[in-house]
C-alpha cells in the first residue's frame, strides 16, 4: 500500500483514549488496569492513545504534558481505565460530559452516588427490602469522634467485631477489621488517613463473593457474569488490598461453590443494583454469603481490570475474551454517543 493509502487507512479508524493513573490512592491499580486496556485493544478497529493522569492531576500523551482540551482533541472516545478519586467519583466524568467526549462506564451523578459507601447504603435500601437482601448495620464517625465520648460507644454497638472503611476509597484501601477497642480507634486513625470520614459496619461473618454485570450483551439487556467466591490466605482476615493485589495465595473460585439457588440470587441482586443504582456499560458487586442470608456490601463502578482482578476471571468463565470485552464497552460508549 501506498504512502497516501497507510494514511487514510491510519486515520479512518476511530482513536481511542486509554485514560489511566489520577490523583488516587489508586493510582498504581489505575496504571495496571490502563495498560491492560491498551494490550487488549483491536488495533484492526482502533488506534490506541495512552493518555496518563500524574499524581498531581497533570495530563501526558507520548511523555508530553498537555492540556485536558489538547489532550481530548487527539481521540473519538475515552476508555476509563481509573480508579478512586477523580477517576470513579464523578469529576472526570463531568470534564468528559462537558467537552462532549463519550466514555465507557458510569456517568458523573451514578459514580459520585456509589464512591460514597453511605449514599450507596441509603439509595439501596428500599431495594434490599424488595427483593430481599440484607445490608450491615453502620454508623458514621469523623475525627472530632476520637476525642469524645462517641467512639467509646461507638465501638460498643458493633463489639466484639467491628469493619472500618473511609468512606470514598475503593479497593479495600485503609479498611480494617477490629477485634478490641485499641485496634478498632487504630483503625478509625487509618482510615481518617484516607477519608475525612469513616463508615463503621457490623462485621458479617460468611463466604465473599462478587458478581459482575454487563449491558447489552449476548441478547440480554444486564448480562450477569458467574459469581465468584473469594477465600482471602489464612493471614488476612478478609479481601483486603494485600489479597487483592499482593498476595498469590487468594483463591479465586470462578464459578464460585455456592448452591444453584445462592448464585442465582447473587447474579439477581447485581443486575438489580446495577440498574437501581443509574450504572453503565458493567459493574461489579461484592456481597458476604451469610447463614442469615446475602448482605450485599458495595458496588465497583469501574472494576479493576489487571490481570489479577475478578472481571477479567469472570469473563473467561464465560467464554468471553478480554478483547472482546474491551470492544464491547467501546462500542456501547459509542452507541451513546
Amino acid at each position: 500500500m501506498h504512502c497516501a493509502g497507510w494514511y487514510t487507512f491510519f486515520m479512518s479508524k476511530l482513536r481511542v483514549g486509554v485514560l489511566r493513573g489520577g490523583p488516587s490512592s489508586e493510582y498504581d491499580v489505575s496504571l495496571i488496569t490502563g495498560g491492560a486496556v491498551l494490550n487488549a485493544i483491536d488495533s484492526d478497529r482502533y488506534v490506541p492513545v495512552d493518555l496518563l493522569v500524574d499524581r498531581s492531576g497533570v495530563w501526558h500523551v507520548r511523555g508530553r504534558e498537555v492540556t485536558i482540551p489538547q489532550a481530548l482533541r487527539n481521540v473519538d472516545v475515552i476508555f476509563n481505565a481509573m480508579h478512586g478519586e477523580y477517576g470513579e467519583d464523578g469529576t472526570i466524568q463531568k470534564v468528559l460530559n462537558t467537552h462532549h467526549m463519550p466514555y465507557t462506564g458510569s456517568g458523573a451523578l451514578a459514580s459520585a452516588v456509589c464512591m460514597n459507601k453511605l449514599t450507596t447504603k441509603r439509595h439501596v435500601e428500599s431495594l434490599a427490602e424488595e427483593i430481599g437482601f440484607k445490608l450491615a448495620p453502620h454508623a458514621i464517625v469523623d475525627a472530632d469522634s476520637l476525642y469524645s465520648q462517641d467512639i467509646t460507644r461507638t465501638f460498643d454497638q458493633f463489639a466484639p467485631t467491628a469493619v472500618i472503611k473511609p468512606l470514598t476509597c475503593g479497593s479495600s484501601v485503609g479498611v480494617t477489621i477490629a477485634y478490641s477497642f485499641p485496634e478498632f480507634k487504630e483503625g478509625v486513625v487509618k482510615a481518617l488517613t484516607h477519608a475525612p470520614k469513616v463508615l463503621i459496619e457490623k462485621y458479617i461473618a460468611g463466604r465473599e463473593a462478587t458478581a459482575g454485570v454487563l449491558e447489552h450483551f449476548r441478547g440480554q439487556h444486564l448480562y450477569p457474569l458467574l459469581p465468584i467466591e473469594i477465600i482471602p490466605p489464612s493471614k488476612c482476615s478478609f479481601f483486603d488490598y494485600e489479597a487483592k493485589y499482593t498476595s498469590n495465595e487468594t483463591q479465586e473460585i470462578c464459578p464460585g461453590n455456592f448452591s444453584s439457588g445462592t448464585k442465582r440470587e447473587l447474579e439477581r441482586f447485581a443486575q438489580a443494583v446495577h440498574e437501581r443504582l443509574g450504572l453503565r456499560h458493567y459493574s461489579r458487586s461484592d456481597f458476604i454469603v451469610a447463614p442469615d442470608g446475602i448482605y450485599f456490601l458495595e458496588v465497583n463502578t469501574l472494576p479493576g481490570l489487571t490481570p489479577a482482578s475478578l472481571i477479567p476471571k469472570a469473563l473467561k468463565a464465560v467464554g468471553c475474551s478480554f478483547q472482546e470485552f474491551i470492544s464491547h464497552l467501546i462500542g456501547l460508549a459509542l452507541h451513546r454517543r
